[in-house]
């Protein structure tokens, strides 16, 4: 059984940091595309970051580059999103996901972060 367990999440003030923390159990990690998405009351799902298999391609969505860092550890079976100069507009709920080409798309099941005026 796949599990994608996202944490870290919580309630910063604006200008701070906050480490997501994704840990991936029941898949060949390695295998995957990491991405993480963030969704806002009332708006549709983000993709906000991705990071390939082996870590060496990361891709940010425009709103969140310069201060956001995806990372991945494949022996920890983990992704990681460092946020950092946190601003009320990152307010939201960030889900990990785990697409492996021909061989699924997994989601967590979330991780709240509230970043407060």
């Amino acid at each position: 059984q796949v599990q994608l367990v996202e944490s870290g999440g919580g309630l910063v003030q604006a200008g701070g940091s906050l480490r997501l923390s994704c840990a991936a159990s029941g898949l060949t990690f390695g295998s995957y595309v990491m991405r993480w998405h963030r969704q806002a009351p009332g708006k549709v799902r983000e993709l906000v970051a991705t990071i390939t298999t082996t870590g060496v391609i990361t891709n940010y969505a425009d709103s969140v580059k310069g201060r956001f860092t995806i990372s991945r550890d494949n022996v920890k079976n983990t992704v990681y999103l460092q946020m950092n100069s946190l601003k009320p507009e990152d307010t939201a709920v960030y889900y990990c996901n785990a697409v492996g080409t021909y061989i699924g798309v997994y989601w967590g099941q979330g991780t709240q972060v509230t970043v407060s005026s």
